[in-house]
Parts: C-alpha cells; sequence; structure tokens
C-alpha cells in the first residue's frame, strides 16, 4: 500500500511540473484569486491615426510632416485599495510614427487622452490628456515610442463590475484631423 501511495504521489508531483514547464494552469477565478478584471479597453477607430501636413489647404505627401497610428497597448488592472470597490486601470500605449517629407526637426509631439465611460456609453466619467514625444534617428523617417502609462479608477461594487465601463485611447485631433480621418475611413 505505501508503494503504491508513493507511486500516486510521484505522478501527481510529476504532472504538475509537467504542466508548470509547459506552462498550463488551472483556470483561476478572479473573485477569489485577487486578480482584477479589466474593463473594455478599445482605441478609439475615428482617433487611431493623425496625419499632419505644412499647410492645412494643400494635403499631399510632399506637406506631410507627420503620420501616425496608436499601433496596441499594455493594460493592468488591479484594485485599489482593501475593500475592492475601485479598480486601477494603467494602460501604456504604442505609437508608431511616420517623418514626412516636409518635417522640420527630428522630433513630434503626440497629443492622446485616455476616456472612461459607463456601459452605455452616455456618460463619460474620466478624461486625461497626454503628450508623447516622439525623436526620428539620423536618416530614419520611421520610430516607435510607448507613451506615459495613463492611470485611470473605476468604481466597482455595490452592483458594478468592470465590465460596466468601457476604457478608450486616442489622438487628441483637430477638427482638420479628425475630418481627414473620417474620409479616408479606417486603416
Amino acid at each position: 500500500m505505501l508503494k503504491y501511495g508513493a507511486l500516486r504521489y510521484g505522478a501527481a508531483l510529476a504532472m504538475t511540473v509537467a504542466l508548470a514547464a509547459c506552462g498550463g494552469s488551472a483556470p483561476t477565478n478572479p473573485l477569489t484569486s485577487g486578480q482584477a478584471s479589466c474593463p473594455r479597453i478599445a482605441i478609439l477607430a475615428d482617433g487611431a491615426d493623425v496625419t499632419r501636413f505644412l499647410d492645412a489647404g494643400v494635403r499631399d505627401l510632399t506637406t506631410m510632416t507627420l503620420d501616425a497610428r496608436i499601433a496596441g497597448f499594455d493594460a493592468l488592472c488591479d484594485y485599489a485599495g482593501r475593500d475592492r470597490q475601485v479598480l486601477d486601470v494603467r494602460l501604456t500605449p504604442r505609437f508608431q510614427a511616420e517623418r514626412g517629407p516636409a518635417a522640420q526637426g527630428r522630433t513630434a509631439d503626440l497629443g492622446w487622452f485616455v476616456a472612461v465611460s459607463n456601459a452605455d456609453d452616455s456618460r463619460v466619467l474620466d478624461r486625461q490628456g497626454f503628450t508623447t514625444r516622439v525623436t526620428f534617428g539620423t536618416n530614419a523617417p520611421r520610430a516607435a515610442v510607448n507613451g506615459q502609462t495613463a492611470r485611470v479608477q473605476v468604481p466597482i461594487g455595490d452592483g458594478a463590475a468592470a465590465i460596466d465601463y468601457l476604457v478608450r485611447i486616442s489622438f487628441q485631433l483637430t477638427p482638420e484631423e479628425l475630418a481627414l480621418n473620417r474620409a479616408r475611413g479606417p486603416r
């Protein structure tokens, strides 16, 4: 009997080590594991790109100074405080930029924002603006850069959950830049 128990224990230990080595694990319940679920996070379609021109009246390649896009983001969500009534959401956007032929200088500032709205998108609960500087290397027309980490908090508990909120990332666009994005559609 002792040999059978030791064999069964050894097999269970080997299986655990094998699963750990493969990265497999049992699904965890975020309510019992202490991990927080994130709200829905999206890049706003109309604000995912920005193209700037030297002359707003002439929009062609020869007057383009910058073409940039939000390439993605990293998100981390955790509870703020012991009562777990507030969700702390940290977002770090990734940008890709191309220096246009009419650009002057080797840097460009990208204005962007993060906005939190309620589930039916009828009310903006929080909005924060940021600026990220892109530096183009010598003879390098393209650059990739991470923005600073934006930190927003959303109330949960009392019947509200992370899924009841929508967090959006977007460039801060002028009316002309927004009209251009809407005219050309998503890229």
